[in-house]
């Protein structure tokens, strides 16, 4: 398969699919190798961009997905009627940053950073499919520990959690302030993705 046409055949199993498909799997089916198939979506996603359509390729870690281009987000939002979710509340900005920067996380840890009981904005966010359950820790109890899912990735406008902010340095005295701007841009981010 030449080039040309291992692009076209991921541009229409990423169509048909409307959700991410991981790239191990378009591998398996195309015969490609995993390299080939990120270096022919880089290819179709820079020719979307390029050519000012309508739709863009984006990479979350190792899938693909296809979806509308954020200049278009207006008239797709008045062309649908959709509704937006409701914006995270601060609790909820605070958990899912926990939960990003320190994955995978147990609800109790949560609780110790946030210093309250977080377990209803934990719901909350498992509910908006931002985080997900990913295991069970071995010890009594086992509890179970959460992680960031790829609609968060998605949503934060981000392919791969190293593109967060970088944490502050906590043991300084303006510490807590740089981690509240973080949460702020975390929000800000949030906020103008919900437009999309």
């Amino acid at each position: 398969m030449d080039n040309r046409e291992l692009m076209s055949t991921i541009e229409a199993i990423l169509f048909a699919s409307g959700e991410p498909v991981s790239a191990e799997r378009i591998s398996l089916v195309l015969g490609a190798s995993k390299d080939e198939i990120f270096k022919a979506a880089k290819e179709l996603a820079d020719e979307l961009s390029f050519a000012q359509r309508g739709i863009r390729l984006v990479r979350m870690e190792e899938s693909l997905q296809l979806c509308s281009a954020p200049e278009y987000a207006q008239s797709i939002a008045f062309a649908l009627e959709r509704r937006k979710p409701p914006k995270l509340s601060q609790p909820a900005l605070e958990v899912l940053a926990i939960c990003a920067y320190f994955q995978p996380v147990t609800r109790a840890y949560v609780d110790q950073v946030r210093g309250v009981d977080s377990s209803y904005t934990m719901g909350i966010l498992l509910e908006r499919g931002l985080i997900e359950v990913c295991g069970k820790l071995d010890v009594t109890g086992r509890p179970s520990i959460y992680r960031t899912t790829d609609l968060f990735l998605r949503t934060m406008g981000i392919s791969e959690l190293t593109e967060l902010p970088k944490l502050p340095d906590m043991s300084s005295d303006d510490g807590i302030a740089k981690l509240a701007q973080v949460i702020d841009s975390l929000k800000a981010d949030e906020n103008e993705q919900l437009r999309i």
